[in-house]
């Protein structure tokens, strides 16, 4: 007969591996239920847009269904609060940008929660960069133009933005620092907003998406002197980068990644980068994100994404500080 010491031993092993059996059994079965993707925008809106299209995709991947759930309200931040609060089991997720998670850190103080704190990244999954704009009646035709004009008459010449705090004003903040120009600042409540008053003339410079600033070029209202992202972009590829065009360096783009609550288990983690960056391959997904003038991101890690957050944030939090940018 063993001793009591062995028996007690066997029993506690024994009973560990029993209690460890629903553990590895809803590991085993995840998804066990349909994944909820929160959008923290608006229904309709390209953040929304660029979520169902990724929904579809990865839910085929997966076998279960995802389900978009738009929880919008103070610039994206209540919706990715909600996600930082969620149980970390794979079945709530975030789509969020470079505005939730790169810049309202560091222009809300009081924000509800913390990127590295309180969230799991998963994967990077797209980009969408600007077009720099311009009034036909801007005699320029090029970025070493547009500085070169700018700089001879500080003050006099302004530019439109999406709103305070916002990634358009931001990336304009950015290539007024670095050009080194005196340009005044007219934040509309949306970019739609100051279309009309920058075809009359009354505003002379700006930073818009392709999908909504393109129409106006190709109908002849407006310039499109160059892009914002690092290379050209296949969605206008004529058209030069900021960079290439007169002024080295710059880049700005807003980024859209998934993210899960802190505490996601590795091999879940694991599993939804790898669908996700397989969906990103898919050729419709593509075509759908070329409609909202965004592209796929190339595949990347968890690690990858973190990092490229993390510079980013980076990035913005000197530019706020520097300028002194606030959202009132």
């Amino acid at each position: 007969m063993q001793p009591a010491s062995h028996r007690r031993a066997a029993l506690s092993t024994l009973v560990a591996g029993l209690l460890a059996l629903p553990l590895l059994a809803t590991a085993q079965a995840w998804p066990a239920k349909p994944i909820r993707l929160v959008v923290p925008f608006p229904a309709g809106g390209a953040t929304d847009l660029l979520a169902r299209s990724i929904a579809q995709r990865l839910g085929q991947g997966l076998g279960q269904t995802v389900v978009v759930d738009n929880k919008a309200g103070a610039g994206g931040t209540l919706g990715s609060g909600d996600v930082a609060k969620a149980v970390p089991d794979g079945h709530t997720l975030l789509i969020a940008t470079s505005s939730t998670h790169a810049i309202a850190p560091h222009l809300n103080p009081s924000l509800a929660y913390k990127v590295e704190a309180d969230f799991t990244p998963v994967a990077h999954v797209a980009n969408a960069p600007n077009l720099v704009l311009v009034t036909n009646g801007l005699p320029v035709k090029d970025i070493k133009e547009l500085i070169a004009h700018a700089k001879a008459r500080p003050g006099q010449l302004n530019y439109a933005s999406s709103g305070n705090g916002t990634i358009v004003h931001l990336t304009s903040e950015a290539f007024k620092s670095q050009a080194g120009l005196f340009i005044t600042h007219i934040p509309y409540r949306g970019t739609a907003l100051s279309i009309p008053d920058l075809v009359s003339g009354k505003v002379h410079l700006l930073f818009d998406s392709v999908v909504s600033g393109l129409p106006h070029v190709k109908d002849g209202k407006l310039k499109a002197l160059a892009i914002t992202s690092r290379t050209r972009s296949a969605l206008v590829p004529d058209i030069p980068t900021v960079a290439e065009s007169g002024l080295p360096g710059f880049e700005s783009t807003t980024w859209f990644g998934i993210y899960a609550p802190k505490g996601l288990p590795a091999d879940i983690t694991a599993k939804l980068n790898a669908e996700l960056n397989a969906a990103m391959k898919a050729p419709e997904v593509a075509e759908r994100l070329a409609r909202l003038g965004a592209e796929p991101a190339a595949a990347n890690s968890p690690a990858q994404f973190a990092a490229l957050v993390a510079a980013d944030s980076a990035r913005w939090a000197k530019l706020i500080r520097e300028r002194g940018i606030r959202t009132e």
